[in-house]
C-alpha cells in the first residue's frame, strides 16, 4: 500500500473539486431575486457536484464518498449535524439490516443452491437448451428478489459453470454435433442480467428500491408497502425476464436440440445436498415469518379493508423494518444444528455495511437538496426542456437517464442522483411525481452493457467466456427494452394503481 493516491484517483478528485467550484460560481448569480437559490443551496450544489464526480469515477469507495459528502455539508454550513445525519436513523435503514441478515442465513445454509437445483431438476426443463436458459433465468430472478443480486450471481455462476462443463464433456469426441460456444456466453449473460432484474420484484431485492421508496415517502408522503410494491414490481420483473430469455435464445443459440449431461449433473449435485438440515429449516422459518409480516397488511386490506383496526395495528406496530428485525432476531434464537444457532454474530457482521452507509449518505444529500430548495431550483431551471403536458416524456426521460447513469456508476449511486431530480422535475411541470420517481427507481437497476455497470456483469465477464461486444450488444437491447417496459408500467401507475 502506497502513501499516495494513484494518478487516476488524483485526477478524479481534482476534477471533482474543479466541477464543484465551477458549479458554485455558475449558480451564484441565481441567489438574487425571487427565483434565486439560498446560500445553503449554493454550498450544497458544490458538495453534490464533487460527490457525483467521485461516484462516477470511483476514485474513492462509494460509501466513503457518501460519508465525505455528508461531513462536508456540516462543515460548509448547509445544515446542522443533527439534520444532516437524521436519514441514517430512518426505518428503512433497519429494513436493510434485517433483510441482509436473512439473506446471509439463506446463503450460509445453502437454501439458494437447493432452490436452484430444484428448479433445474424439473421434468419440463430436461435437456432442452431454451428451457434450460429459461430455468436459469427463473432461478436467478426468484433468488435475487430476496437476497443480494451479487450473491445470486456468484452462486449461479458456479452452478452454470458446472452445467456447461458437463455439457461440453458429454459432447466432446463422440461424433455428435458440436455445441455452439456462444451458448456458454448466453448462459453466463443470462445469470448476470436476470440477477439484476430479479431485484426489482421486491423492495428488498436491491438497494435502489429502498432509496426510491424513501425519497417518495419523504417528499410525496406516500407510503408504499411491501405488498403494494410487489403488485407493481413482480409483473415488471416477469416482463423483463421474458425479454432476457428472448434475447439470449436469439443471439446465443446452442446449435443442438439436446444438451446431454445436464440431467445427470443436476441429479448428482442435488443428491449431494442431502436432506434438509436443521439450519436450513430454521432459516426458512425465519424468512417465512418475515415475509408473512410483510404481506399480511396488504392481504388483510384486500379482505377486510384498509381501515380495519387489525390492518391499522399491523401497519403501525409492525412496519417492514420491524418485521425484518424480528426475522433477523429469530435467526439468533432458532437452532442451526450441532449446538449452534442459525446465524452467529460473526456471520451476521459480514453483511454489506458499505451499502447501508452509502444509502444513508445518499439519502442525506437527497433530503438536503429538497430542504435547501436546490432540487426545486434545478427543476424550475430546466422545465423549458419538457414539452407542455409532457408527463410521458418526463417519465421516459427519467427512466432513460437512470439507465444510462447506471452504466457508468453503481445502481445505488444512480438512484441517489436521479430520483430526487425526477421528483423535482415532475413537480415543476405538473406531471405525476410518483410515476417519475418510480421510473427512475426501477431504471437505476438497468445497467447491462458494460462489465463495470454492475458487480453481476463483472463476475461473468471475469470468466473470460463473455466477449465485451456480446455484453454490449445484448445489454443495449435490454437497456432499451427495460426503459420502455418501465415507462409503460409507470404510465399505468397513475391510472390503475393506488399505493
Amino acid at each position: 500500500m502506497t502513501d499516495t493516491l494513484p494518478n487516476a484517483s488524483r485526477l478524479a478528485i481534482s476534477l471533482g473539486v474543479a466541477v464543484a467550484a465551477a458549479i458554485g460560481v455558475a449558480v451564484a448569480p441565481l441567489s438574487a431575486g425571487e427565483a434565486g437559490l439560498s446560500l445553503e443551496a449554493h454550498r450544497l450544489a458544490s458538495v453534490l457536484a464533487a460527490v457525483v464526480v467521485l461516484w462516477v469515477s470511483e476514485a474513492l469507495p462509494l460509501p466513503v464518498t457518501a460519508l465525505a459528502g455528508v461531513a462536508a455539508c456540516v462543515v460548509a454550513g448547509v445544515a446542522p449535524a443533527r439534520d444532516v445525519f437524521r436519514p441514517f436513523a430512518q426505518p428503512l435503514i433497519f429494513l436493510f439490516i434485517g433483510s441482509f441478515m436473512l439473506a446471509e442465513a439463506i446463503r450460509v445454509h445453502g437454501l439458494d443452491r437447493r432452490l436452484a437445483y430444484a428448479v433445474l431438476a424439473q421434468r419440463w426443463v430436461g435437456e432442452h437448451p431454451r428451457r434450460i436458459m429459461a430455468a436459469v433465468t427463473i432461478v436467478c430472478g426468484v433468488t435475487s428478489a430476496v437476497i443480494s443480486n451479487t450473491a445470486t450471481t456468484a452462486m449461479m455462476f458456479a452452478i452454470v459453470t458446472g452445467i456447461l462443463a458437463a455439457i461440453e464433456q458429454a459432447h466432446h469426441g463422440r461424433g455428435r454435433t458440436p455445441l455452439n460456444p456462444r451458448f456458454a456466453t448466453g448462459m453466463l449473460l443470462v445469470v448476470a442480467f436476470a440477477s439484476s432484474i430479479g431485484g426489482l420484484a421486491t423492495p428488498i431485492g436491491t438497494p435502489p428500491n429502498l432509496i426510491g421508496l424513501s425519497f417518495i415517502e419523504k417528499q410525496l408522503e406516500i407510503d408504499i408497502s411491501f405488498f403494494s410494491w410487489c403488485l407493481l414490481g413482480v409483473p415488471l420483473t416477469i416482463a423483463l425476464l421474458s425479454v432476457v430469455v428472448l434475447v439470449a435464445v436469439s443471439l446465443f443459440p446452442a446449435g443442438v436440440t439436446r444438451l446431454e449431461g445436464v440431467s445427470a449433473y443436476v441429479r448428482q449435485e442435488r443428491a449431494a445436498l442431502g436432506s434438509w438440515t436443521v439450519g436450513q429449516k430454521s432459516a426458512a422459518a425465519a424468512f417465512a415469518l418475515t415475509v408473512s409480516l410483510w404481506v399480511a397488511p396488504g392481504i388483510l386490506a384486500l379482505l377486510v379493508g384498509k381501515e380495519h383496526p387489525l390492518c391499522q395495528t399491523l401497519s403501525t406496530r409492525i412496519p417492514e423494518g420491524v418485521a425484518a428485525l424480528l426475522g433477523a432476531v429469530a435467526l439468533f434464537l432458532l437452532p442451526g444444528g450441532k449446538g449452534t444457532r442459525t446465524l452467529s454474530w460473526e456471520q451476521a457482521a459480514k453483511i454489506d455495511w458499505g451499502v447501508i452507509l452509502l444509502y444513508g449518505g445518499g439519502m442525506a444529500l437527497g433530503e438536503l437538496s429538497f430542504s435547501t430548495g436546490l432540487a426545486d431550483g434545478l427543476g424550475r431551471s430546466i422545465t423549458g426542456l419538457i414539452p407542455e403536458g409532457g408527463g410521458v416524456t418526463l417519465i421516459a426521460a427519467a427512466a432513460l437517464v437512470a439507465a444510462i447513469t447506471s452504466e457508468f456508476t453503481s445502481n445505488t449511486a444512480s438512484a441517489n442522483m436521479v430520483v430526487p431530480v425526477g421528483l423535482a422535475l415532475a413537480a415543476a411541470v405538473g406531471a405525476d411525481p410518483l410515476a417519475a420517481g418510480l421510473a427512475a427507481t426501477f431504471a437505476a437497476s438497468l445497467g447491462f452493457m458494460m462489465p463495470v455497470s454492475t458487480p453481476c456483469n463483472a463476475i461473468v465477464y471475469g470468466s473470460g467466456r463473455v466477449p465485451l461486444r456480446d455484453m454490449v450488444r445484448a445489454g443495449m437491447i435490454l437497456d432499451v427494452a427495460g426503459a420502455i417496459c418501465v415507462t409503460v408500467g409507470m404510465l399505468a401507475v397513475g391510472r390503475l394503481w393506488t399505493p
